[in-house]
């Protein structure tokens, strides 16, 4: 159940902390073609299961930034925030992406509040984002990802 966070005092409170762990997610074949698709990365390390099963990974992996871009997924899971008149994806101060998400493992997301800064209109957070596949000692992804929320 996501934590609800209202406004920029609750905001300000939560810096340093552990926000929560989103549930897991199945990265299918599915998914991972339609975001080829989608982008037009059709590398075969991502859409051709018979070719990769000789490759680097034994199968195919999903596409690192679909990983990152199942952020607006899951990171809901994990935290809400209320008080605002809107949100805005602001970007990424630092994206990683230290293993690899084979098709037909799980991931799942976990937050932490790095920093809370004043902006016009309203504040810019500052979230570390981490990506974990299910058994995996390392991260799949790690991101300090910028929001405003805007009052």
């Amino acid at each position: 159940m996501a934590r609800t966070i209202n406004g920029i005092d609750e905001l300000k409170a939560l810096v340093g902390e552990e926000l929560g762990t989103s549930d897991w997610l199945e990265i299918t074949q599915d998914r991972v073609n339609t975001f080829a698709d989608a982008t037009g990365d059709h590398q075969w390390i991502h859409v051709d299961p018979e070719r990769a099963k000789d490759g680097p990974f034994g199968g195919t992996i999903a596409h690192g930034y679909l990983t990152m871009s199942l952020g607006p997924v899951l990171l809901p899971q994990v935290v809400t925030v209320t008080g605002f008149s809107m949100a805005l994806n602001y970007g990424l101060d630092k994206l990683r992406f230290p293993s690899p998400v084979p098709v037909g493992s799980k991931l799942r997301l976990s937050a932490k509040l790095l920093a809370v800064d004043d902006v016009a209109g309203g504040v810019q957070t500052t979230y570390e984002l981490t990506f974990q596949v299910e058994g995996s000692e390392k991260p799949a992804c790690v991101a300090l990802a910028l929001y405003r929320w805007l009052v």
